[in-house]
This record gives structure tokens, C-alpha cells and sequence, in this order.
């Protein structure tokens, strides 16, 4: 069974930092790729930063590109993501994928391609 353990979330002022941590366990494969997702209710995912275990390829969406480190530890099979500088925007929950489908032009875990599965996630409130 695969899990997930998210934390880091919480309640920031903007301008602040918040380090997000995603421990997966039970994914049964050493070759994957772990991306952080946000969502707000009402709206589309969006992704903000993915990274593979083995190669360590990143890709970095849009949203927080320039504000946001992804980074990993594979002894502890967890990835990070460090937040800077953040925004009333950024409010949204953070949540963890997984997937064995990627490349090195296709870091993110996508619905429905490979093996994936996915995180409840971790509440990001920025305060203005």
C-alpha cells in the first residue's frame, strides 16, 4: 500500500517561507518521479515543482517558478519544497504525486499515465 505522509503546511504572512515535506512509502519501485501539486476548490490543479529519484530532473510550473526549490533525500524517500516569498495567491492546498511514467522532458506525474497515486495534501494559508 502506498503512503503518503505531507506536512510543512500552515499559516504564513506574505513575503514569508514555509518548507513543504512528502515521505512516500510502498511504491514498490525505486525509479520514479514525485511532484508537488496546489489546488484551490473550484479551480484546476496546478503544478508547481517535480523532481525524479534517480536522475534528479526538475521542472518547476509557472505559478512559483523562481520562489520555489524542490529538492530530495532518497535514504528518507522524501522530497521538499522549499517556498520563498510568498503570496496571498499561493493560498491553496500542497499535495504530493507519484509516478514510474516520466522523462526527461516529462518530469511530472500525469493522471491516468504509469502507475501514480497521489497525496490528500497540506494546507497553504498566505496572509496579506
Amino acid at each position: 500500500e502506498v503512503q503518503f505522509v505531507e506536512s510543512g503546511g500552515g499559516l504564513v504572512q506574505a513575503g514569508g517561507s514555509l518548507r513543504l515535506s512528502c515521505v512516500v512509502s510502498g511504491f514498490g519501485s525505486d525509479r520514479y518521479t514525485v511532484g508537488w501539486f496546489r489546488q484551490v476548490p473550484g479551480l484546476a490543479a496546478e503544478v508547481v515543482a517535480c523532481i525524479s529519484r534517480s536522475e534528479g530532473y526538475t521542472y518547476y510550473g509557472h505559478s512559483m517558478k523562481g520562489r520555489s526549490i524542490i529538492s530530495k533525500d532518497n535514504a528518507d524517500n522524501a522530497v521538499y519544497l522549499q517556498m520563498n516569498n510568498l503570496k496571498p495567491e499561493d493560498t491553496a492546498n500542497y499535495y504530493c504525486g507519484i509516478s514510474d511514467y516520466y522523462s526527461d522532458r516529462n518530469v511530472c506525474p500525469r493522471a491516468g499515465m504509469g502507475t501514480q497515486y497521489w497525496g490528500r495534501g497540506t494546507q497553504v494559508t498566505v496572509s496579506s
